[in-house]
């Protein structure tokens, strides 16, 4: 069935949105799933602040041409279906791989970050990225590290001279004739 003008005209504006929107898309091809499918797929890219939609492929490319993109011809051929990455790309990357491991039918065809393309192979490996806190938090762990270890080394410096004083302490309160003796 054919769509009016208007309505063609309503869409790209609506891609436009969402690609100035997004901090990054990943393309799927969606051919062979149910219903029920994408709608578990959208369910599951909502708390990730992104928005899972099929698309025309002609008007999707028009409105890629507008923001400055260009993506390989063969990725927008059969049926597409995009994540919008509102938020996160990693996040959003990782569910569609695991909807693409758990439904065959479903295959990421690539994607673009910050307008780079990305292809299949590297949207799998943004997926095995840690989140973003995971990810503060080790790189707050390796810029402690060298001041834990000097508090370290240092504490234990001080340590030695304290033990050294106490052994001194315990040597005078046990008497003169202990303290007279060599060590």
């Amino acid at each position: 069935m054919a769509i009016s003008k208007q309505k063609k005209v309503k869409l790209i504006a609506e891609y436009k949105e969402e690609l100035e929107q997004s901090q990054g898309f990943i393309l799927t091809d969606y051919r062979g799933l149910s219903v029920s499918d994408i709608s578990d797929i959208r369910r599951e890219m909502r708390p990730q602040g992104a928005r899972f939609q099929v698309v025309k492929n002609r008007l999707l490319l028009l409105a890629l041409a507008d923001a400055g993109i260009s993506l390989p011809q063969d990725w927008l051929i059969g049926p597409t279906a995009i994540g919008f990455c509102h938020d996160e790309v990693p996040p959003v990357a990782k569910v569609l791989t695991d909807a693409a491991k758990n439904l065959e039918t479903l295959h990421i065809k690539g994607g673009v970050l910050d307008k780079a393309v990305i292809e299949a192979a590297q949207v799998r490996a943004l997926a095995s990225l840690p989140s973003r806190d995971v990810l503060f938090a080790q790189t707050l762990g390796t810029i402690n590290a060298p001041a834990t270890q000097l508090v370290g080394v240092v504490a234990s410096g001080i340590r030695q001279v304290l033990n050294v004083l106490q052994a001194y302490v315990d040597k005078l309160e046990a008497g003169p004739e202990q303290a007279a003796e060599p060590a």
